[in-house]
């Protein structure tokens, strides 16, 4: 068992999603979103170095030592999978663990919309789950391709850095690749996975212009790609992946976009006051015949209107999504105003002015 089991085995217990371990610093969890140091000593350089190290392979060790940090993953049998990340700071080595609990929660579980289970049954096209990081992209993910892998008989290729979630072929096959173990990267994996007969890619990160276009690419040839993005709310992610290509390719982007989007789900996360634990706001954007003028005549800034109008598609804006969860007692006041767009409509349910004086 290595050393560092034990840090992992407490971050279990306690129900934290993220172990922080850095050179001269005690170790930190991040419990229900809020940073608690654990009772244990400072630690020098070497020593967390070496206790790093032994979870960790030769050859990322190699590239970690070389460009200053690095992303993997590790496994504790029977406990859960954990997503790592190495870096160098100022004070020595650090690092950064999320877990990822051996479990995967179904739509169901999770509270999600019946609309997200449904992007599931989609013949082909893309689908785009984004938010900020933490805000739980890949446990959405995971649940829909979980509900994909138990209604279809398909072949389902996740490509991620590293592997998060891991599904069991049911009545799909389903096959993992890790950026860096299996492949170069995201976009040789794309390039690959037109030749390995996929019905459904996930698509772990899209970073690239390269990675952004092949996906687009899978989704217009027949396929169903899900993908994921660092962007706050649905029109701002249409947005992103056009302002990605050079300005000379952005109408035939548009065009194409258009064809292949099917749907955006973003979502950010808050922690509950009801009870322990945490809950989502999800936007959620469907891209009707509608919608799909909008992105192809580049009027995305009309598209929260549309998504007003478009409910009974299942489309919803994240305001009323963090107003249903204040209505029910889950949130916090100051966390609703904190997150939402329309600061306006939520100032009244401050008992106080609001901390952030750009927003007044």
């Amino acid at each position: 068992m290595a050393q560092i089991d034990a840090f992992f085995k407490l971050m279990h217990e306690q129900g934290a999603s993220d172990l922080h371990m850095v050179s001269g610093q005690q170790p930190i969890l991040r419990i229900r979103g809020e940073m608690e140091k654990v009772k244990y000593n400072v630690m020098g350089n070497d020593e967390l170095k070496a206790m790093l190290y032994e979870i960790v392979s030769e050859d990322k060790i190699k590239i970690f030592e070389e460009t200053g940090d690095i992303d993997f993953g590790y496994e504790i049998p029977g406990l859960a999978r954990y997503r790592g990340n190495l870096f160098q700071q100022k004070y020595g080595i650090g690092a950064v663990f999320r877990e990822i609990p051996s479990t995967i929660l179904t739509c169901e579980q999770l509270g999600l919309p019946g609309v997200v289970s449904k992007l599931a049954t989609l013949p082909k096209g893309m689908v785009l789950v984004t938010g900020p990081t933490g805000s739980g992209k890949s446990t959405t993910l995971a649940a829909i391709v979980d509900q994909a892998n138990k209604l279809r008989k398909d072949h389902i290729l996740t490509i991620e850095d590293p592997i998060e979630f891991v599904h069991k072929s049911q009545n799909c096959i389903v096959n993992h690749r890790e950026v860096g173990l299996h492949t170069r990267s995201f976009s040789a994996a794309l390039r690959g996975a037109l030749r390995e007969d996929p019905d459904i890619i996930l698509v772990g990160e899209m970073r690239d212009l390269e990675t952004i276009a092949l996906a687009m690419e899978a989704a217009m040839t027949g396929h169903l790609v899900f993908g994921t993005l660092h962007t706050l709310n649905a029109h701002k992610t249409v947005d992103r992946v056009i302002e990605i290509f050079p300005s000379s390719q952005q109408a035939q982007v548009r065009s194409t976009l258009a064809d292949a989007l099917k749907a955006v789900v973003s979502q950010t996360l808050f922690k509950r006051i009801d009870k322990k634990g945490r809950c989502a706001a999800l936007e959620i954007l469907i891209c009707t015949p509608a919608v799909r003028n909008l992105i192809r005549e580049g009027k995305t800034y009309q598209i929260p209107s549309a998504m007003q109008t478009g409910k009974k598609f299942g489309m919803q804006t994240l305001d009323d999504a963090i107003l249903d969860l204040l209505n029910k007692g889950w949130i916090a006041a100051e966390d609703a105003y904190v997150n939402c767009i329309d600061k306006a409509k939520f100032a009244q349910f401050l008992k106080k002015p609001p901390a952030d004086f750009t927003d007044v």
